[in-house]
């Protein structure tokens, strides 16, 4: 799945599927600038800051059991989220800080290095690497990705996938081939 915000006509977050389908609305109540997002893969939770609110909110990837984690002045200017372990980890681009937050109740809000330029975090960790298993866009005998000449998507599941043409070319009848 992929995750993303929207704070166009209408804030939300969403979810749709890797190939684009099968966009579905999490959040689209009681949110104004959803900005950076978070997701805890283990526990299938979504957290996202919203710059307009002042706060950090969780949902699942139903978009039930919503919640804030932290709301106010003290998190103003907040840009970039990631999550590990019992923590948020968040750059505020006020004073270019990076803060770590507690993910279950608010507390502990610290301030643990100061930046000189950042406007994202992203945490690198062995334990959050996804364990790669046989998939539908694996190279095929001719060595193109789940058989398409040029870009290979992964749908619904990991079994199921959509080809793509680069831009210019059209996708052929066969669902494969781009001209």
């Amino acid at each position: 799945k992929l995750f993303f915000t929207d704070y166009g006509i209408a804030a939300k977050v969403e979810r749709c599927d890797m190939d684009g389908m099968n966009r579905t609305w999490i959040v689209n109540t009681k949110i104004e600038q959803p900005t950076a997002l978070a997701l805890d893969l283990i526990n299938k939770y979504v957290y996202w800051v919203d710059i307009y609110l002042d706060s950090v909110e969780v949902v699942d990837y139903q978009g039930r059991k919503r919640h804030t984690i932290i709301k106010g002045k003290q998190i103003r200017h907040l840009c970039g989220l990631a999550v590990f372990e019992n923590y948020l980890y968040t750059v505020n681009s006020d004073n270019l800080s990076i803060l770590r937050i507690n993910r279950y109740n608010g507390t502990d809000l610290q301030s643990l290095a100061g930046l000189d330029n950042a406007k994202e975090i992203r945490v690198y960790q062995k334990r959050m690497q996804a364990a790669v298993r046989s998939h539908a866009c694996e190279a095929d005998p001719n060595g193109l990705p789940g058989g398409c000449s040029h870009i290979c998507l992964l749908s619904s599941n990991y079994k199921a996938r959509t080809c793509r043409c680069r831009t210019g070319f059209i996708l052929g009848s066969d669902g494969r081939s781009c001209k």
